[in-house]
């Protein structure tokens, strides 16, 4: 019984062109509506879909939307706070879960991934019913602790996974030569996991400035952080100071980005 075998040729090159051209439609789909988003962000037009010029307008306008920066400042203060604890709990949690071996540690991790897939409307309600039963006003306060509650897990396995590649003879090393454990952990253990922390805490301060879900539920009627403020003026439709906007975030995330990639290179 004959079988039909296909003998059809592809060349290599033919195969590297059409992943390229794969490749070149996958960043198209993902960079195209930003890339959009940034050139109608300089257009003299209310209408997006009509380009009437170029202007800095509405560059102008948000520099003197006050509510606009009050939201900012706000999203700024809660970001920066909930970075600073969470990055030390959750370095400190790291340290404890890769150095030491305790019982619970095992459903301790558990915890941290669940923590991480869970969908944030859970726990944005669960932290809601939490204040309500504890009677505590929403507000800032409220949106730091429910920002830290969710960034220690990501920060603590960010820092894990640098930690499994260090060498604990060298803390070993320093303590036979005297040194204390504090002095020990500032001057040795450290300097040499700071890419990870770095890491962690700037993965923290982007998650915490650009939540939404959580925020909305834990930060009450007096507190409006940048991405509530963005929220209530998509309402009214999408206008080229919300495109401006946009476009600000996106600088913001770039530099993050580039402070990330620049601690990568530090660790190696």
């Amino acid at each position: 019984m004959s079988r039909d075998v296909d003998t059809t040729y592809r060349s290599p090159h033919a195969t590297a062109h059409a992943l390229r051209l794969n490749l070149l439609a996958v960043y198209l789909f993902l960079y195209a509506p930003i890339l959009l988003l940034v050139v109608f962000s300089f257009n003299a037009s209310r209408v997006s879909a009509v380009w009437r010029g170029f202007t800095l307008e509405w560059y102008g306008k948000l520099l003197r939307d006050r509510d606009l920066w009050n939201a900012c400042w706000n999203s700024l203060v809660v970001a920066g706070a909930a970075t600073v604890v969470a990055t030390t709990i959750g370095t400190l949690a790291a340290l404890a879960l890769e150095r030491y071996r305790f019982p619970g540690r095992t459903t301790f991790t558990s915890v941290l991934y669940l923590t991480v897939i869970a969908p944030e409307i859970i726990m944005a309600i669960s932290l809601l019913l939490f204040y309500a039963r504890i009677q505590l006003e929403l507000g800032l306060l409220t949106i730091i602790i429910a920002h830290v509650a969710f960034n220690i897990s990501f920060v603590t396995l960010v820092v894990q996974a640098r930690l499994r590649d260090f060498d604990w003879r060298l803390t070993e090393a320093a303590m036979d030569l005297g040194a204390t454990p504090a002095s020990t952990f500032f001057r040795v253990t450290l300097p040499l996991i700071f890419p990870g922390v770095l890491g962690g805490a700037l993965l923290a301060f982007t998650l915490s400035i650009d939540d939404f879900v959580i925020t909305f539920f834990t930060a009450g009627p007096r507190a409006t952080t940048l991405p509530l403020r963005v929220y209530s003026m998509v309402k009214f439709g999408v206008t080229p100071e919300i495109n401006a906007l946009s476009t600000l975030l996106l600088l913001n995330s770039i530099v993050l980005v580039l402070l990330s990639l620049k601690a990568q290179r530090y660790g190696k």
